[in-house]
């Protein structure tokens, strides 16, 4: 896939997630970018897939210039952009003004992959969370890959409300209202003993909070809001490692008395063959000496080929037992749930 048919595959895949700004803009990129200067030429030649199922080069881009808007609220590209309204010449010349004006930023920001710690995605952490401690009937020891900031390891301390009922949090950070379909979430006790993360970029600085808002698209305040609610709690530690380095320690010890419940969200496909390979063997193997005092439960909302690339699919896994449950699908930002 080449450059403009990346842009307009993500411009597709930001319509349908609620944003037409994004969905423009990606698209007037794709239309009138050309490899004119050395950063536009190293975004036409990057090397490997340039798709969100891989590199999501247009999403590091896109957050580049969102961070330079909301680093600098009176420049010509923040006025193109929501809540101001501006025709697509307008936005353009700012674009492409910006790309010269600001190459090193951009070229350096374009190295990491995109953190977007959606909060929204606690809207099906927090329900198979639940089904976890229905199943084994002990509080959690949580681990997450991928955590960056580590908004979502805070998921015991948010809410869903499905058909008027909260499930989760006695008195919520905040509550997540996605649509949901099917069966409501178990109502059962919840409690977190121990939680910790894995990223090899963390975000945990006020500068990096910065980077964590620019992945939020500008015409969608409502996840600002519940970010920066998030961001208010009390930090989840996130270390700074390879995830198979880091899981593969983190299972070898045991946690008597809870259940390691451990999960991923939209995080599996930006790790290299060779780390998923170690990671699911470091998995098996913990699995094999799960125990009813100290089970192992597997946790994914990941990116699949099934409905028609519709949302993520829901997996959890549970040892002892070697138990696999199709929790169904979620939307890729937890706007929606369909619950199996």
């Amino acid at each position: 896939m080449n450059l403009p048919d990346a842009l307009r595959d993500q411009a597709g895949h930001c319509e349908a997630l609620g944003s037409p700004f994004m969905a423009r803009m990606l698209t007037l990129l794709a239309d009138r970018l050309r490899p004119t200067t050395p950063l536009t030429e190293r975004l036409f030649n990057w090397e490997g897939d340039l798709s969100p199922r891989g590199h999501s080069v247009p999403l590091r881009l896109a957050g580049a210039l969102h961070a330079l808007v909301l680093a600098a609220p009176d420049s010509p590209l923040a006025k193109a952009y929501p809540p101001h309204v501006a025709n697509d010449d307008t936005l353009w010349t700012a674009l492409e003004q910006t790309l010269m004006a600001e190459a090193s930023f951009i070229d350096t920001f374009l190295n990491s992959a995109p953190q977007t710690n959606e909060v929204r995605r606690s809207a099906a952490i927090l329900p198979a969370a639940l089904q976890t401690c229905a199943h084994f009937g002990l509080p959690l020891t949580v681990s997450e890959l991928g955590a960056s900031a580590g908004l979502n390891l805070n998921f015991d301390r948010y809410a869903v409300a499905v058909d008027g009922h909260s499930y989760g949090a006695q008195s919520p950070a905040l509550t997540l209202s996605p649509d949901w379909v099917g069966p409501p979430p178990c109502e059962t006790p919840l409690l977190v003993v121990e939680r910790r993360g894995v990223d090899l970029n963390p975000l945990t600085t006020a500068q990096d909070a910065d980077r964590l808002r620019a992945y939020l698209w500008a015409d969608q305040p409502e996840r600002l809001a519940l970010t920066n609610a998030a961001l208010d709690l009390p930090r989840a530690p996130v270390d700074r490692a390879d995830a198979a380095d880091w899981l593969e320690a983190r299972l070898a010890r045991t946690y008597p008395g809870s259940t390691h419940f451990l999960f991923h969200t939209i995080a599996w496909q930006y790790f290299p063959d060779t780390v998923q390979a170690r990671c699911k063997a470091a998995i098996q193997s913990a699995a094999e000496r799960a125990t009813a005092d100290a089970p192992l439960a597997w946790f994914s909302m990941e990116t699949d080929d099934g409905a028609g690339g519709q949302g993520a699919k829901l997996t959890l896994r549970l040892w002892p037992g070697a138990l696999g449950l199709d929790l169904g699908r979620a939307d890729f930002h937890g706007r929606w749930v369909n619950w199996s």
